[in-house]
């Protein structure tokens, strides 16, 4: 199965949260293993949250969230209406209050850039989603990713149950980091 999205949004902080929901059920739904599923919601959450804090809205006043699974790759992108500013890697200090987003997108990704077309900004990453055999979730292979530990064996330490992507053409995946440290 192939998964693949895009949403458009309001320019409103509520967009980050419908967008991980609806990102990470599609992904769960297709096979991708549940630690990949996790670093793409945290790696959408910080490209939206960018683009939120710091960008104007398209023209239509939202911004526009894709996502595109292809093979073992997951290309995931956010569009907006541009900033005075390039977005980059910041210093992310111990004492600092945000500038953290991107060094955590290049942290978790294969890479990350940003594209400039027809007054968008298109900050986009791409990692690598390796899919379950079979319909089984489970914990994603030895060396990918993983956000969070599987604490399913401590019962008690968990909480009760309560192409461009978006329009067709394809950008080549950079071989290395577009912002390096």
């Amino acid at each position: 199965m192939r998964a693949s999205s895009v949403v458009l949004l309001p320019h409103a902080p509520s967009s980050v949260a419908v967008a991980r929901r609806r990102l990470s059920s599609e992904l769960a739904d297709s096979g991708v293993y549940d630690s990949i599923v996790d670093d793409a919601s945290v790696i959408i959450s910080e490209l939206l949250s960018n683009a939120l804090r710091h960008a104007r809205p398209l023209p239509s006043g939202q911004v526009k969230v894709c996502w595109l699974c292809r093979g073992d790759l997951l290309e995931l992108e956010v569009s907006d209406g541009g900033a005075m500013t390039e977005p980059r890697r910041g210093p992310g200090t111990l004492s600092s209050l945000g500038g953290r987003g991107l060094g955590i997108v290049e942290a978790l990704s294969e890479g990350w850039g940003v594209r400039h077309e027809d007054g968008t900004t298109t900050v986009w990453a791409v990692l690598r989603a390796p899919r379950t055999p079979g319909d089984e979730r489970m914990a994603a292979p030895a060396g990918m990713h993983a956000v969070a530990p599987d604490l399913s064996a401590f019962p008690d330490l968990l909480d009760e149950p309560g192409e461009d992507l978006c329009n067709g053409t394809r950008s080549e995946v950079a071989p290395s980091r577009a912002y390096p440290a």
